[in-house]
């Protein structure tokens, strides 16, 4: 074969490879799973009217971004308002759980002084997590905290 033939067979290797890498899932790293759920008993210190949340991941992850947005207002906007905003411009420390609006080792709000906003009840929301190459979403609610009631008195005797 000629040097030309060659490196015509070479190149074509080259074009398929990477085409193969850009167009499949073979190389990308698998989603972060993420297990929301509801703390009842306790009540969030952002809004007391509401039980909070924590999100378990499936392993113990160096985050870059971690982020709450309304599901609706993904429908509706482009750019999404952030409920909570969390970013790393250097390494975060490898963590598994999150609880909504509680400080994350190794992040800041990307908002300078930025504060979580208080969750309401029974509004649908997208927790979107990143770690490197890795991310991951999911949706949940919070529940309107339901208050104990007192037993009705004793009958007069």
């Amino acid at each position: 074969m000629t040097n030309r033939t060659w490196f015509s067979l070479i190149l074509l290797a080259l074009v398929a490879g990477v085409a193969i890498y850009v167009h499949l899932d073979w190389l990308r790293p698998p989603p972060i799973q993420i297990t929301p759920t509801i703390r009842p008993g306790q009540r969030s210190r952002l809004n007391p009217d509401v039980y909070p949340v924590s999100f378990m991941l499936d392993g113990k992850y160096e985050l870059t971004e971690v982020k709450v947005v309304a599901v609706d207002d993904i429908k509706t906007n482009k750019y999404p308002h952030a409920l909570w905003h969390m970013i790393s411009d250097s390494h975060s420390k490898p963590t598994k759980i999150i609880v909504y609006g509680m400080p994350i080792p190794g992040m800041k709000p990307s908002v300078p002084r930025g504060r979580p906003e208080p969750l309401q009840p029974n509004v649908p929301y997208r927790l979107i997590v990143k770690a490197g190459k890795s991310q991951g979403q999911a949706d949940f609610k919070t529940m309107e905290v339901v208050l104990p009631t007192s037993p009705d008195p004793p009958p007069p005797r």
